[in-house]
């Protein structure tokens, strides 16, 4: 299905679930070649555009699948063929593509069960009530905005689409339109506080912020607004949410994305699979019935993600002594630099903080002598001044010396996904190239 953001997308996702078939949501922005990719790979019998002007020719051939027109005249029958399904929880009910920030995106096949679970378990974290109206500019095939929409159905609360995030019209509907609760990612947050810093509306309660870390420096601005920002943690595997902490308690312990939602647990241990103490820094393990079954035709990226009905997410953080989790990063992003562990996300909050960075990126570089060394991509409020030795001494105020970049990178923007990621292997090109902005620094 093309997921757009509409009522008739709404529509057609909740029938498909009735009928029994397995969604495998689109992106609205991926060309005809992309999308032909991934329905082969899911091996789509149906497209189901948003109207009956969608751009199907270049899919269609010999060994594909059918357009699946919208006029109901000429779908009645084909819907008879379906026949009258039965709902059955452990059904397959979407393959959800993961971001793919770290390698290839794969395909997590969730369950009706993993989409109840999670629509119950956040209603219960975050007290969603069936007045709520909650604003979503969270793309639809994503899988944030799936649990989103299936969340308010079960409790019968009101959903707004937008059909991308726009500040000015996002802060509109948040005066007009009665909002009470909102997700956003930290990126979009911080474009509505550099639009308006100020003057929102006493009707919000919530804002659910997740996709990516929040820093300190957005923490702290958000405390200075008084908005009610909630800190969650979650990924595509576990459908969305895995941990969410409450404004007033994010408040207490900044940081902290709180204690796992009811049903699911979270476990931190090494490499061998055994528990850390609290404080102690290792993988981040989720199991309860949110997880995914596995991945689409992957069974070798699901025998390493799934032990023992356990998900290794990859993802590096801890618990505190009270069993609130602090994400760090992915495994993968984690620097070692002369046998020393550098956590790149420690560093990008830091470097948020100087009055000229208006997004920063730490990576890890081969290097011969060290394993690997510090590197930052940085976007400038103002382009014109550049001041590599001061951004080192300001970081050798904070951090360890060995944490402090080495090589610099200055980009007229840092692109993100809709869900604040970046994609760190193409970051990384940025320091073979010798056409682009490049500096060290001199201490």
């Amino acid at each position: 299905m093309v997921m757009h953001s509409s009522p008739a997308t709404i529509v057609n996702l909740f029938a498909a679930i009735r009928l029994g078939l397995v969604l495998v949501p689109l992106a609205i922005r991926l060309t005809p070649s992309e999308r032909r990719t991934l329905l082969f790979s899911a091996n789509c019998r149906w497209l189901l555009p948003e109207t009956a002007h969608e751009p199907l020719l270049l899919l269609r051939d010999d060994k594909g699948f059918d357009p699946l027109p919208l006029v109901p005249e000429s779908n009645e029958a084909r819907v008879a063929g379906f026949g009258d399904a039965r709902l059955t929880p452990s059904a397959p009910m979407a393959i959800v593509r993961t971001s793919g920030t770290t390698g290839k995106a794969k395909g997590a096949v969730l369950t009706v069960s993993n989409f109840f679970h999670s629509a119950l378990g956040a209603t219960l974290r975050l007290g969603h009530m069936p007045q709520d109206r909650w604003l979503c500019v969270m793309p639809l095939w994503h899988v944030g905005g799936l649990a989103l929409v299936t969340r308010a159905i079960l409790l019968g609360a009101t959903v707004i689409l937008h059909p991308g995030f726009d500040p000015e019209r996002f802060m509109h509907a948040l005066h007009h339109e009665a909002v009470t609760i909102v997700s956003l990612v930290p990126t979009m947050l911080h474009r509505l506080l550099e639009y308006r810093d100020g003057d929102w509306p006493g009707k919000l309660r919530l804002i659910l912020l997740g996709g990516a870390p929040l820093s300190s420096e957005l923490q702290r601005r958000s405390s200075d607004s008084d908005l009610p920002v909630a800190p969650t943690w979650g990924l595509t595997e576990a459908c969305s949410q895995v941990a969410t902490r409450l404004p007033f308690e994010a408040r207490c312990k900044p940081g902290s994305t709180g204690k796992p939602l009811l049903f699911t647990s979270i476990r931190i241990v090494d490499e061998a699979g055994n528990d850390k103490a609290p404080g102690e820094i290792g993988e981040i393990v989720v199991c309860g019935p949110t997880v995914m079954r596995g991945y689409w035709q992957d069974p070798r990226s699901t025998s390493v993600a799934l032990i023992d009905g356990e998900l290794r997410t990859s993802d590096l953080g801890y618990l505190d002594e009270e069993g609130d989790l602090f994400v760090l990063q992915r495994r993968n992003d984690l620097i070692i630099s002369g046998g020393e562990n550098v956590y790149s996300t420690e560093i990008e909050n830091v470097l948020i903080n100087h009055d000229q960075v208006e997004d920063a990126v730490v990576l890890g570089l081969d290097d011969e002598e060290w394993g690997q060394r510090v590197g930052a991509v940085v976007q400038l409020k103002d382009p014109t001044r550049i001041a590599i030795d001061d951004f080192s001494r300001f970081l050798r105020r904070r951090l360890a010396t060995y944490k402090v970049p080495r090589e610099w990178r200055f980009v007229d923007k840092i692109e993100r996904s809709d869900s604040g990621k970046v994609k760190r292997s193409e970051l990384a090109r940025l320091f073979e190239d010798s056409s682009c902005h490049i500096a060290r620094s001199t201490d």
